[in-house]
Order: C-alpha cells, then sequence, then structure tokens
C-alpha cells in the first residue's frame, strides 16, 4: 500500500467542496481505478495558509516519518495574495520542498508540485476591484521560483495555472463564494497530474 501525503492550503484542502471532491481525493481514487494500491490522502492543509504557516503545521504533526509513497505540495497563493515578498516564498517554499522530500524518504521522484492557479480570473477578484494583470504577474513569478526550486531538486512541477486561466472564471468551475474552484475545476487539475503519479508510482 502507498501512502500518500498532500500539503498545501485551501486548493488541496477544498474549501467549499466535498470531501470526495478534493483534487487529491479524486487522484487517490483515479489511482485505485488504474490498479494503484494507495490509501486515501494525509491533508495537512488549511484555507488562508502561507508557506510559513504550513511548515509550523507540519512541524506540530511532528513525527510524519518517511514512508510517503507519495507526497504532493500545493502552496504561495497566499503569499502572493498577501504581497509577501518572493525572496521569502523562495526560502521558505524550497525548506517545505526538502522536508517533502524527506517525507518520501529522500524520492524526489516521488514529490509531485502543481502550480499556483490564478485567482485573478474569479469574480472574487472583480468584486475586489483588484487588478488581474497584476495578480497574474506575481503569479507567474511565484511559480517560476517554485519551478526552479523543484528543478534544482529533480522533483516534477506540473502546470495547472494555465487551465485555470482558461476556465476559473466559469460558474461550473467555482464554489458558492466565486474565489475557490469547484470539484469540475479540481477534476480537470487531476486529470493534469494523474499521468505523472502514475507513472511516477509505477516507475519512480
Amino acid at each position: 500500500m502507498i501512502h500518500y501525503l498532500a500539503l498545501g492550503d485551501s486548493y488541496t484542502i477544498g474549501e467549499g467542496v466535498a470531501e470526495h471532491g478534493r483534487w487529491p481525493v479524486q487522484l487517490a481514487d483515479a489511482l485505485r481505478r488504474e490498479g494503484i494500491a494507495i490509501s486515501d490522502p494525509r491533508i495537512i492543509a488549511t484555507t488562508g495558509w502561507t508557506t510559513s504557516e504550513l511548515s509550523a503545521a507540519m512541524a506540530a504533526e511532528e513525527p510524519l516519518g518517511k514512508n510517503w509513497g507519495l507526497v504532493t505540495l500545493l502552496i504561495g497563493v497566499n503569499n502572493q495574495y498577501r504581497g509577501e515578498h518572493l525572496d521569502d516564498y523562495r526560502r521558505e517554499f524550497t525548506v517545505l520542498l526538502d522536508r517533502a522530500i524527506a517525507c518520501a524518504d529522500g524520492r524526489a521522484s516521488r514529490v509531485l508540485v502543481p502550480s499556483i492557479p490564478d485567482w485573478g480570473v474569479t469574480p472574487h477578484a472583480r468584486r475586489e476591484s483588484r487588478d488581474r494583470a497584476q495578480i497574474a504577474r506575481d503569479i507567474d513569478a511565484f511559480n517560476a521560483t517554485a519551478h526552479a526550486v523543484c528543478d534544482n531538486r529533480g522533483v516534477t512541477f506540473i502546470d495547472i495555472t494555465a487551465i485555470s486561466r482558461r476556465h476559473g472564471g466559469e460558474s461550473d468551475m467555482l464554489a458558492n463564494d466565486g474565489l475557490h474552484p469547484s470539484a469540475a475545476m479540481y477534476g480537470l487539475w487531476t486529470g493534469l497530474i494523474l499521468p505523472v503519479a502514475r507513472d511516477r508510482l509505477r516507475n519512480g
């Protein structure tokens, strides 16, 4: 049995959707349908968390051990939302990624990092009169930073930002708050993450 640890924020805990609609749960279900014996994910995530808050939460959960066969890490949107500095994100994300690799017993191939989606396309951003172009630039900068750290560690970075920009403003792709994704959007993310996870679990 492969044990799965999912680390993140509102996107990982699935703010506004039922438990079965969360993308880590959808991913585990999809992997099982393909014959891969994987546990339900242990999720360490809460709406609003930044990198530093996720790090503190992981410390509070210790010992997490190192027997996780799959670890996913999606974090950073709240750093951007709060206007935190990119250099702080780089430093804190690097620490988190190293901890994620350690949880996978040093197997970087078993750690997957989906990119930060772009919340600037949502009705919530319009209601707040936020600058969509600036949000996009910020998100791109945070993602480029995370991607570079992942490349340096041999961790696969998966782009889900593009699909969030194409469909993230559609009503059926949003939870009732007009900000967080619906289960349908999480399903699109799962479709992008699944083939990578399947390959790593079978061959990594």
